[in-house]
């Protein structure tokens, strides 16, 4: 192999990992900055027990925080569900969908075990893990799990689309977690994020209907990827796209990226690089 071209294979690999690793980060410490912000506003303090308004705005505020961290290093997933609907609408990779989970899974539990090891033993308890409440059934929990993420992922969609709005979607993404607390708390405490339920179940080996928290909010993720993505806001990707896009090949990431913008210019490169 050329000297030249091992060189540039170099840096397009190093460029690649550097790239990977900064969004990968940003997942994980996104996510759990908001798992220890959000679970640590639920911890039953004698002196002052949280409220169910008092919950969902330190959620709100959260999330606002993560996503303004994250959002221009990673696209400020910070939950699976919106990991899985980005997969299913084709803008993200399904290699760079299982980092993005893995890293939001890790980011959620040490945020947890961060929060459980500053809080005193009598007030840590469950750890604000999510469980059934008010005598409402498996089915039930999981119906609501699902309509409070397919609205938070609609929301996510709206907010990020670049066809759409060039502005901070924090502000509106937050709102959107507040919104599902608001009610949400009632049934199931309110999870919306595998991640923020998987972190606490971890921490204190409390996994019971910790199924539902993964059934629901998955199922309504997809739902809203569908009717965002082939419903109300359709994009022009043709099936050979995104079957590249789902594998990760740079030359149809390419093509991807060009249609908000209505194709201005074409791209000439017959680059196959993988992407992760």
């Amino acid at each position: 192999m050329e000297p030249g071209l091992c060189s540039r294979a170099y840096l397009l690999v190093g460029g690649l990992w550097t790239a990977i690793s900064k969004a990968l980060f940003a997942e994980f410490l996104a996510t759990g900055l908001y798992v220890f912000f959000g679970v640590g506003s639920v911890l039953p303090w004698p002196v002052a027990l949280p409220s169910v308004l008092q919950i969902a705005i330190t959620f709100n505020l959260a999330t606002a925080t993560a996503v303004q961290i994250s959002w221009k290093t990673s696209g400020a997933h910070a939950n699976p569900a919106v990991t899985l609907a980005y997969l299913v609408g084709s803008h993200i990779s399904l290699p760079r969908a299982m980092a993005y989970i893995a890293a939001q899974l890790a980011g959620a539990t040490a945020g947890a075990a961060l929060l459980y090891g500053v809080t005193p033993g009598g007030i840590r308890e469950t750890l604000g893990v999510n469980v059934v409440h008010n005598s409402t059934s498996t089915g039930q929990a999981v119906a609501v799990e699902l309509v409070l993420t397919l609205q938070l992922v609609l929301c996510v969609f709206a907010s990020m689309d670049g066809r759409q709005t060039l502005a901070s979607p924090a502000a509106m993404i937050g709102t959107s977690v507040a919104l599902g607390h608001l009610i949400g708390i009632y049934f199931t405490g309110c999870s919306m994020n595998p991640a923020r339920s998987f972190g606490p179940a971890v921490i204190v080996g409390k996994f019971a209907v910790h199924w539902i928290f993964w059934v629901g909010p998955l199922t309504g993720a997809v739902l809203a990827s569908l009717i965002y993505n082939f419903i109300l806001f359709p994009d022009t990707k043709t099936v050979a796209q995104r079957l590249a896009i789902l594998v990760g090949t740079t030359k149809v990431e390419k093509v991807v990226d060009l249609e908000p913008q209505k194709k201005e210019s074409q791209t000439n490169s017959e680059d196959t690089e993988v992407s992760v």
